[in-house]
């Protein structure tokens, strides 16, 4: 079983949560998923302090050196995401991107570097053949 470190968009937006969710169950079908909280319906993502903030980062930084591999789902712009691609591709980890091409552009900085695999996908279905492919 491979430890996977799932990344989408908290604080740029949760539109896509329930897409979250349901690809987290899904690859938590034949894997472990170290941020199940990504997919959390009830997530508040405006909560903060500084405490608060400190402990994320020494928690998800932790979870990306002991990860496998990372797959982000980047369709929705995120500061933190982009952030946690750079400090996976530092570490060496490999590096998966998603996003919908039909409703966002993905940055240049990370469709142009050729380190990360990126997939663009229209629907779910297409969604869980990607995981697949990125899990066997």
């Amino acid at each position: 079983m491979k430890k996977v470190y799932f990344a989408g968009s908290i604080r740029g937006g949760r539109q896509d949560e329930t897409l979250y969710r349901e690809a987290i169950e899904y690859i938590k079908m034949t894997d472990i998923v170290l941020t199940e909280h990504v997919g959390d319906l009830s997530l508040n993502a405006l909560e903060t302090t500084e405490d608060r903030d400190t402990r994320i980062y020494l928690q998800d930084t932790g979870w990306l050196k002991e990860c496998d591999l990372v797959i982000a789902e980047c369709t929705h712009p995120s500061l933190g995401v982009g952030y946690e691609l750079a400090y996976a591709e530092k570490l060496g980890k490999p590096c998966h991107v998603l996003y919908r091409p039909k409703e966002s552009q993905l940055s240049a900085m990370i469709k142009g570097n050729a380190y990360f695999h990126v997939y663009d996908y229209d629907s779910l279905k297409d969604l869980a053949g990607i995981l697949d492919d990125i899990l066997k």
